[in-house]
């Protein structure tokens, strides 16, 4: 996987489409692994609303030596734009991504990243118990 499209995979971390919040803004703290177990560890920063997010490890495909230089970085920073729901960027290695993130259930987080703001993708993950 090229570092473009693991740049789309973690931006997706930070959003989706017109879904309605399902849970409070507290929920999002945590770590949040997606299906090939890629995780980052969200938590509210800044005033208290924005939102940090750190890469703790990557799997599948996007595992490669230039994408691990990332693991325990942070690399989301988003402003709240309502309720469970923010928008921000995701940055790595100098290349950076909108990205929105919006909480969809208690245990569920939907991350759409967008490069040119055509190019997107969303990516779920689920909060790890």
């Amino acid at each position: 996987m090229t570092k473009t499209r693991t740049i789309f995979a973690a931006a997706a971390l930070l959003g989706t489409l017109a879904m309605p919040a399902m849970a409070n803004a507290a929920d999002i703290n945590g770590t949040w692994v997606d299906a090939e177990g890629t995780s980052f560890s969200f938590k509210l920063c800044g005033d208290g609303t924005d939102l940090c997010g750190t890469l703790n490890d990557i799997q599948g495909a996007s595992r490669t030596p230039e994408n691990l230089e990332f693991v325990n970085q942070q690399v989301v920073v988003a402003e709240q734009t309502a309720p469970g729901k923010w928008e921000g960027t995701i940055n790595y290695g100098g290349t950076s991504a909108g990205a929105k993130v919006t909480l969809v259930a208690e245990n569920a987080i939907n991350i759409t990243g967008c490069q040119l703001g055509i190019l997107c993708q969303t990516i779920t993950f689920y909060k790890d118990s």
